[in-house]
């Protein structure tokens, strides 16, 4: 997905651009990148690297080499930036978090507006960011640039531009990712996540609506853009990609997945020895499951970090699925003989949780439950590249019910969608047993909705249920 964190103070900004953009890390893969405007100095920027090394390894140096009054910083999942930008409007830095469908329309559209040409990166692909500038450049002002790139973007798109004046912080038009303002005495930050100013001194101020423009200056901070009414902030941000000590419309995200491992419980029957979540994203589930159920909750496996802290850490899948195996060591003594529960934030391809599954089986376990936090996934996301892959086949609902259609049954996505129906019912046994599992009940939508406590209308559960 992608963070990010901008600062805008009277004095150098260097330590909580650094710090913040740090606080970012666990939302981002492949790229990390920090731009900063100095009164005196004007416009500096560096970019690395970080899937072989953490961010704070990798910008050491440039935090005592940089110098600025006025910085943005981003981890990106994909794309390098930010980007510094010279155009009709002035000199400018810009990173983007989202995710955009229509890009051969828009460069379509662009070229025929006598734009040159687009810089492509390793992979073939066009810089997401660079193309966010170019429909901003199409416009006579900022302002009026960003309004018509969250208008014409199919996808999402939050980003933040930065000027010698000041950073523009511009949420996507649905609210799908976050931005919160924090502020202390001489400064005003912007960040994707709540927690991330809050060990730097600042004090949150607002988080910014649907669609808002705001101008972040060491001053303070003035909406230029009204929010719009409607909102879809992701779900899942809450089951799975928020950083546990973060907030987002006023909803901790600690406090959501102690209701969902609750709620999780509620409908449960069986009755395992212990109760576990699989690190890190399922713990806290677990938690609310074991406090709600009287079950204990116990870590029979331990996931070892000091070598790879970054669970998203490396990016190719075949290696990713082998180092998240190589990660868990087993505390046998908690699981010989043991009847155990597992919550996992959602099974996507299912390869992960199959081989943890079998390694548990294989370290002396009885029987072997998952209880998924969130419902089965249908839909690919088309709004915050929760996952790069080409095809919804990836997923293993897809793959299970492509296994139905050619058994020569009638396939109606809304039937598998609804917990209730005997087709539902089929998917996840189906499911149950290819990955070998004791049993398998996945998160019910409208729990997982009421785990939240926000207005149904106002969240995104595309991937659930194809519902936009």
């Amino acid at each position: 997905m992608g963070g990010f964190f901008g600062v805008a103070a009277k004095e150098d900004c260097l330590f909580d651009l650094f710090f913040g953009t740090d606080y970012h890390s666990h939302l981002g893969t492949r790229r990390a990148g920090m731009a900063v405007y100095d009164r005196q100095k004007g416009y500096d920027r560096a970019i690395h690297n970080i899937e072989n090394a953490p961010f704070r390894t990798k910008f050491d140096k440039d935090v005592n080499a940089m110098k600025g009054q006025l910085g943005i910083g981003c981890i990106s999942d994909y794309e390098p930036q930010p980007l510094i930008v010279r155009s009709h409007h002035g000199t400018y830095a810009i990173t983007t978090v989202g995710k955009i469908n229509n890009t051969d329309e828009i460069l379509k559209d662009i070229f025929s507006r006598n734009h040159s040409h687009f810089l492509e990166m390793s992979g073939g692909d066009i810089n997401a960011t660079e193309l966010v500038a170019a429909i901003i450049n199409q416009k006579d002002n900022l302002v009026e640039g960003m309004r018509y790139a969250q208008e014409i973007i199919d996808g999402s798109m939050t980003f933040l531009v930065m000027t010698p004046k000041g950073i523009y912080a511009a949420r996507d038009r649905f609210g799908r990712t976050p931005v919160v303002i924090g502020q202390k005495e001489d400064a005003f930050c912007v960040s994707f996540e709540s927690f991330a100013y809050l060990n730097l001194g600042y004090k949150d101020l607002r988080e910014l609506g649907p669609g808002e423009i705001a101008a972040v200056t060491p001053e303070g901070v003035h909406t230029l853009v009204h929010p719009g009414k409607e909102m879809k902030i992701c779900t899942f941000l809450w089951v799975y990609y928020g950083y546990p000590s973060s907030s987002y419309e006023g909803v901790s995200v600690e406090q959501m997945r102690y209701n969902c491992g609750a709620l999780l419980a509620k409908r449960d029957s069986v009755q395992p020895d212990i109760v576990a979540g699989v690190p890190d994203s399922g713990t806290a589930h677990a938690v609310g499951y074991a406090n709600a159920s009287g079950i204990p909750f116990s870590r029979p496996f331990i996931k070892y970090t000091p070598t790879w802290p970054r669970s998203f850490m490396p990016t190719i899948q075949t290696q990713r699925n082998l180092i998240a195996r190589m990660k868990l060591i087993p505390v046998h003594d908690l699981i010989q003989d043991k009847s155990l529960l597992l919550i996992d934030d959602s099974i996507v391809r299912g390869t992960q949780l199959r081989e943890t599954t079998e390694f548990l089986y294989q370290s002396g376990a009885k029987e072997v439950h998952i209880r998924p936090a969130c419902p089965p996934l249908l839909f690919g996301c088309k709004y915050l590249n929760f996952s790069r892959s080409s095809s919804e086949m990836d997923l293993i609902t897809r793959r299970v019910l492509k296994e139905m259609e050619e058994e020569g049954r009638k396939i109606d996505l809304k039937a598998y969608v609804d917990p209730d129906t005997a087709e539902y019912g089929d998917m996840v046994e189906r499911i149950g047993k290819q990955l070998n599992f004791t049993s398998l009940r996945f998160n019910r939508l409208d729990d997982m909705i009421r785990a939240v406590g926000i207005d149904r209308e106002k969240l995104c559960t595309y991937c659930w249920d194809g519902r936009e």
